[in-house]
């Protein structure tokens, strides 16, 4: 175990007699990644009040309610908020679960007449659940519908993301979103094989990946083309950088600002973001001298992002790429 990982666990231990919230976090049916770290991070007691913008299982929803704190979370995925729901029912009113997009939160919250919160958290990306669901159309493993949509019941698909897009179009998804070499190449090929039979299901645009790309070691081809098409077919930087502009000014003094990422693109959104705003004074070689920032608002709590303890990586094989950064609103 990391010496991070033995500090979370030690600090928790004191404060909830013992129990563990990576073993209680086991039970779901999506298994939260970092739980000890968030709730060392976030410290919840009694009285605050937390935003928690991507529910799932409601893995670390109930960590802080658990500790007396009010959340409000959010979720676009209605299966994930009614499992949710079920499961944390017991908490009566401190907890609340709305299906809304986390860059929603300040609508969610000034319908919920919060105007401030104690800690805000985001877990990026797709959860273990939606995953394993053949039919959500996440997965290359498994053959399902082409969909990748968080919310089935809005927006594009992915199948008509890859069967309707310009060629260009594509070749830029699949070079930002999944930092691909063979970008232009790929797409090139997609839109010849389209137009002789349109893809519908994961495992087709599975096979046909395969079939173009090389595999590199234990990486499927279709990984980095998967990620791309989830990230364009959901926003989901868009969302992240929408939801890091209006963050801070949600958090009370001292309040605590939590994101998870999983991969390079999200994380160096994340780092700049909390450079910015934790930068007191900006200078330029033009300026006769230094000038306030006037977005200086946060101080930065993780210089580098915290990592999975090797006991969580050995229970949840998909935390070994999970990186928390941690920030905490100053002043007023």
């Amino acid at each position: 175990m990391t010496r991070d990982g033995l500090r979370s666990r030690e600090r928790f231990a004191s404060v909830d007699s013992g129990s563990d919230p990576l073993t209680e976090a086991g039970r779901d049916y999506h298994v939260p990644v970092l739980p000890r770290e968030v709730i060392e991070k976030l410290s919840p007691t009694k009285g605050m009040v937390f935003l928690d913008g991507t529910l799932g299982g409601g893995g670390h929803s109930e960590l802080m309610l658990k500790s007396g704190a009010r959340v409000i979370a959010l979720d676009q995925d209605a299966e994930a908020l009614a499992f949710a729901r079920q499961r944390l029912s017991g908490f009566g009113e401190a907890f609340t679960a709305v299906q809304a997009n986390f860059r929603d939160f300040a609508r969610v919250l000034t319908e919920a007449g919060v105007d401030k919160v104690d800690g805000m958290l985001v877990d990026l990306g797709v959860s273990s659940h939606q995953l394993d669901e053949a039919a959500r159309g996440f997965s290359f493993m498994q053959d399902g519908p082409l969909d990748m949509r968080m919310n089935p019941l809005e927006g594009r698909s992915a199948a008509d993301w890859v069967n309707e897009e310009a060629e260009v179009e594509l070749a830029r998804i699949l070079w930002e979103y999944g930092e691909m070499r063979d970008s232009r190449r790929v797409a090139r090929a997609l839109v010849k094989r389209r137009d002789e039979k349109p893809f519908e299901t994961t495992g087709d645009l599975a096979s046909f990946l395969s079939s173009v790309l090389p595999r590199h070691g234990k990486t499927h081809p279709a990984t980095l083309s998967f990620q791309a098409l989830r990230i364009a077919v959901n926003d989901e930087l868009g969302a992240l950088e929408q939801f890091l502009a209006e963050a801070p000014d949600w958090l009370k003094p001292g309040g605590k600002l939590a994101v998870i990422s999983f991969h390079s693109l999200e994380d160096r959104i994340v780092k700049r973001a909390f450079l910015r705003y934790a930068m007191e004074w900006l200078d330029r070689p033009e300026w006769p001298e230094p000038r306030r920032n006037p977005e200086y608002c946060l101080k930065v709590l993780t210089r580098k992002p915290l990592e999975a303890a090797e006991d969580e990586v050995k229970i949840n094989a998909r935390s070994r790429s999970a990186r928390l950064r941690v920030a905490e609103r100053i002043g007023s």
